[in-house]
C-alpha cells in the first residue's frame, strides 16, 4: 500500500513497529532488547540577499534508526546499531518493512561481532579487562506517551511566496537603512518533526515538534571600518513566532523584519565605532544574558555531556575540564563563587525542548553547578552505567539514521537577584560586554576566548564609549570563582547549529543565563 503524506509511516508504524520488532527478539537468539527509532519531518525554507529574492526549497523526508541490544553467552552485552534516510520511500508501506527487516539484521550482526571481539579480549587479557563485564546494563525504557507539537500554523500549510517575501521584505527593509550597509542576508526556515521510538520492552513514544527560525548576516562600514554581524530567532512554534513575533517569557523575540533591521542598525552603529584597545590588566567586566549564552553553551553545556567527559570524543573533539579521571574530576568540588548555578532543562520551552530522549527516557531538570560546586553530567544510557548514576534523557541525534549522541538541550545559567542596572552601577572602573560572536576555546574548555559584539566602558557607575571588536579571554575556573553578581534577568537564545560527532550531527537548542559580573582580561576581537 502506498499512502501520500509521509507522516502517515508515523502512524503506520504506531500499529505495525512493535509487532516487527518482537517477531525479530523472537527468532534471533541473544536478542535482550530491540529499539527503533523512525522520524518524519518537512521543511520549507526561504533567503534573501540585499533585497532580492533569491532561494526557497521544500523538503520532506522520513529516516528511522536500529539498536539491538545482544547478550552473550558468557555475560558480554553488546549493541548493534545501524540507520538509513528511506525518503519518500516510507510511503510504501511494504518497503518500509522490508527495509526495517534489513536494518535490523544488520544491527544484529554488528551486535554479534562486538561481542565475540570483547569476549576475544577477556580471554586474552582476563582480569584487565573486567570492565568490560562492570557495568550493568540500565533496564529498557517502557514509557508510553504522545506528544503534539505546538503551533497556531502548521508548516505545511504556509505559501512558499509568503515566506519568500517575509525575507525580502526584511532584506530590503536593511537595505533602506543607508549607504552603510554593504551586504545582508536574511533567512527564514519552518519544520515539522515527527519522531517515534519504539522498543520490546513496552515503549511506544510519539513526539512531534515544530520549528520556525530567522536568520540575518549584515556588513556595514564606515569611514572609520567595518563590522559583521549575524544572529538567529527560532522558537518551538509554528510559522506565526516569525511573523508576529513571540512573547515567550524567557526567550522573546519580534517578528522577522524588526529582528533584522534592529541587527543591522547595530551593525551600522558599529562600523562607526573605534576598536577597542584591551587593557593590559585584568579588569571587572559585566556580561549581558546574550554574551553569557555562549559562555553556557562552551564552558558548562559541552563539558558536562557525559561521552566528553569520558574521552569518546578525545581524538576529534577534546575533553571536559570536569573530568580528568573517574578518580580525579570536579564533582562535588567548589568550580564557582556561591552566586553560581547552571543547568539544562529540556522540559522548558526553549529551542531544545523535549520530553523523552532519543533512547526513550524521560526528560529531566539536570543541575550542573549549584551554589558554584559541580553536581553532575548529562547521560545517555551506556555512560550513565560507566558513571553508576542513573540515565537523564539527554541522548539524542540529530536525523534518524544517526546514532543518539549526549547532548545540551536548554542549558543556561541561572537567575540570581540582582537588578542588572545596579550590577553595571556598581562598577567604578570597568566593561560591559554584549552579544557573542566566535568561541576560541581550550581542548577541554579549561579557558576561553569569545568575542563580543558590543563592549562599552563603565566609569563611575555609566555606560560610556562604545567599542567594536573585542573580546574577553579568562581561566574557566578563576572566571567562575570571580563571579561576584548575578542578574535576575534570565534569557535564553535559540542555538541553531551545535556540531557535534563524526560524521557530524548539528542540533538545535537554547543557551543562555543572566547578567553577570566577573574579572577577566579583554581581547581584540
Amino acid at each position: 500500500m502506498v499512502a501520500r503524506d509521509i507522516f502517515t509511516a508515523v502512524d503506520f508504524l504506531k500499529q505495525a513497529g512493535e509487532p516487527a520488532l518482537r517477531r525479530f527478539l523472537r527468532a534471533h537468539r541473544g536478542t535482550l532488547d530491540v529499539e527503533l527509532r523512525f522520524e518524519a519531518t518537512f521543511n520549507r525554507s526561504a533567503v534573501a540577499v540585499d533585497g532580492d529574492q533569491r532561494d526557497g526549497a521544500e523538503v520532506e523526508t522520513a529516516a528511522f534508526g536500529l539498536a539491538v541490544h545482544y547478550g552473550g553467552r558468557d555475560g558480554v552485552v553488546c549493541i548493534g546499531q545501524t540507520g538509513t534516510e528511506i525518503g519518500r520511500l516510507a510511503l510504501n508501506r511494504t518497503k518500509l518493512l522490508g527495509a526495517l527487516e534489513v536494518g535490523l539484521a544488520e544491527a544484529y550482526e554488528r551486535a554479534r561481532a562486538s561481542a565475540r571481539e570483547k569476549a576475544a579480549l577477556l580471554k586474552s587479557l582476563g582480569g584487565k579487562a573486567s570492565s568490560l563485564l562492570a557495568m550493568t546494563p540500565v533496564a529498557p525504557a517502557t514509557a508510553r506517551d504522545e506528544v503534539e507539537a505546538i503551533f497556531q500554523r502548521d508548516p505545511r500549510t504556509i505559501a512558499p511566496d509568503e515566506m519568500k517575501l517575509a525575507c525580502r521584505d526584511a532584506s530590503a527593509a536593511i537595505c533602506g537603512l543607508g549607504s552603510e550597509i554593504a551586504f545582508n542576508v536574511v533567512a527564514a526556515h519552518a519544520e515539522l518533526r515527527h519522531e517515534l521510538f519504539i522498543n520490546t520492552a513496552g515503549a511506544l513514544i510519539s513526539q512531534a515538534f515544530a520549528f520556525s527560525q530567522g536568520d540575518c548576516y549584515v556588513v556595514a562600514a564606515s569611514g572609520d571600518g567595518h563590522q559583521e554581524t549575524y544572529d538567529t530567532i527560532g522558537q518551538q512554534r509554528g510559522f506565526e513566532a516569525l511573523a508576529e513575533g513571540c512573547r515567550d517569557e524567557l526567550m522573546p523575540n519580534p517578528d522577522l523584519q524588526t529582528f533584522a533591521v534592529d541587527l543591522a542598525r547595530e551593525t551600522r552603529e558599529l562600523s562607526a565605532a573605534p576598536a577597542l584597545k584591551p587593557p593590559d590588566r585584568e579588569v571587572t567586566v559585566v556580561t549581558d544574558p546574550h554574551f553569557n549564552a555562549l559562555v553556557a553553551h562552551e564552558i558548562v553545556g559541552h563539558p558536562s555531556e557525559a561521552d566528553r567527559a569520558l574521552k569518546m570524543e578525545a581524538a576529534y573533539a577534546g575533553r571536559s575540564w570536569f573530568l580528568r579521571s573517574l578518580d580525579h574530576n570536579e564533582i562535588g568540588r567548589q568550580i564557582g563563587s556561591p552566586l553560581l548555578a547552571a543547568c539544562s532543562d529540556p522540559t522548558l520551552n526553549g529551542y531544545g525542548h523535549y520530553l523523552y530522549d532519543h533512547e526513550g527516557t524521560a526528560a529531566r531538570r539536570m543541575i550542573h553547578i549549584d551554589s558554584g560546586i559541580f553536581r553532575g553530567f548529562l547521560n545517555s544510557r551506556a555512560t550513565a552505567a560507566a558513571l553508576g548514576v542513573e540515565p537523564n534523557g539527554s541522548a539524542r541525534a540529530s536525523e534518524g539514521w544517526h546514532v543518539p549522541l549526549v547532548r545540551m538541550s536548554n542549558t543556561f545559567f541561572m537567575p540570581g537577584e540582582s537588578d542588572p542596572q545596579r550590577i553595571i552601577a556598581e562598577v567604578d572602573d570597568g566593561y560591559y560586554v554584549c552579544g557573542n560572536l566566535i568561541p576560541s576555546i581550550a581542548e577541554s574548555r579549561e579557558n576561553f576566548r569569545i568575542s563580543a559584539r558590543r563592549v562599552y566602558r563603565i566609569e563611575h557607575g555609566q555606560l560610556g564609549r562604545l567599542y567594536r571588536a573585542g573580546s574577553v579571554m579568562g581561566d574557566s575556573k578563576q572566571f567562575f570563582m570571580n563571579v561576584d553578581a548575578v542578574g535576575n534577568d534570565l534569557r535564553l537564545l535559540a542555538i541553531p547549529n551545535c556540531g557535534k560527532g563524526q560524521p557530524m550531527q548539528v542540533k538545535r537548542m537554547s543557551n543562555g543565563g543572566p547578567t553577570m559580573r566577573s574579572r577577566a582580561r579583554l581581547g581584540g576581537g
